[in-house]
């Protein structure tokens, strides 16, 4: 029998946050789903810890000989399931309440024209809440373009998703950094989203993250940014709030010329509009150009003259 909703895990070594998951799935009060675990892990807790709750749920458990990698982990999960919806849920993420799931298929039960839902979620740092985050109508308003998603992450992390199974991989294995952006915008240009104004998903935060290791690296942000401008096509530069990301991107990273930008570009292209934003940042000193009024200023008269 097809399940409602595969929850997709890709585990990789964190068999303590995973069994934090693994209870709060176990507590929903919604019960058509299966568990899919695609595991990356170098050693066997996280498929010991799978069979423990292999008789509490429907639950398939995948080991990964040779390590995949995100997002490619991720896909293979999504590649396994079974069910009409994919929750994606990372294996340090878990539901806030045992109600969670119930409320994302309600959610896709009452809305057939939207194949895209995500909720608000709570970070987590050190077992304290850092931040909640509840999406409102103006998250709403601008996702109405889903381009403004470059500049601004208004959904957040994969685990607040629920989106429709297409059968397809998914995440685009070329990116980590911004691997989740890429897969918003692609989905949202060509389907309708539901919104849930409650905070469904509680985000572990550890410094394992590639979120975390990624900022502030320009050996990875640099070329999955020029990634994406290539793959989306240098006419996303025209919405400006795409523009000022380009400008902070490179002016938060401290690149100062050319040839600087030229190592860590790899096989993408750097193109023209792009060449002309920098050459004109290369000329105004960093600090001035890291205050934040001045740089807005500078950044606008690069716009308008672009």
């Amino acid at each position: 029998m097809t399940p409602l909703i595969s929850i997709c895990i890709p585990a990789y070594k964190n068999a303590a946050y995973l069994d934090i998951l693994l209870r709060s799935v176990e507590a929903q009060s919604f019960r058509d789903y299966e568990v899919v675990v695609s595991d990356d892990s170098p050693d066997t807790e996280v498929e010991f810890l799978c069979k423990r709750y292999a008789s509490k749920f429907a639950l398939q458990y995948q080991k990964n000989t040779i390590p995949k990698g995100s997002p490619a982990n991720w896909n293979a999960g999504i590649k396994m399931a079974k069910g009409k919806w994919i929750k994606i849920m990372h294996d340090d993420d878990w539901f806030s309440s045992e109600h969670s799931l119930d409320i994302f298929a309600k959610a896709a039960q009452d809305n057939p024209g939207a194949n895209f839902i995500f909720s608000g979620y709570t970070n987590y740092e050190n077992g304290k809440i850092k931040k909640t985050n509840i999406p409102g109508s103006f998250v709403k308003r601008k996702l109405e373009e889903p381009l403004n998603l470059i500049a601004v992450n208004y959904i957040g992390h994969p685990s607040t998703t629920l989106v429709k199974n297409n059968h397809t991989a998914w995440y685009d294995e070329h990116t980590k950094w911004v691997v989740d952006i890429e897969f918003y915008v692609r989905c949202l240009q060509t389907t309708s989203f539901y919104m849930i104004s409650e905070s469904l998903i509680n985000i572990g935060i550890n410094n394992e993250q590639i979120t975390k290791a990624a900022f502030r690296n320009s050996s990875i942000e640099i070329p999955e940014n020029l990634y994406l401008l290539q793959k989306m096509g240098v006419g996303i530069l025209k919405k400006i709030t795409v523009y000022d990301h380009y400008w902070r991107v490179f002016r938060n990273l401290g690149i100062r010329s050319m040839e600087e930008l030229q190592q860590y570009q790899g096989e993408n292209n750097i193109p023209g509009k792009l060449k002309k934003m920098l050459n004109m940042q290369f000329k105004i000193p960093l600090p001035l150009l890291r205050v934040g009024a001045f740089s807005k200023i500078f950044m606008a008269i690069s716009y308008y003259r672009n």
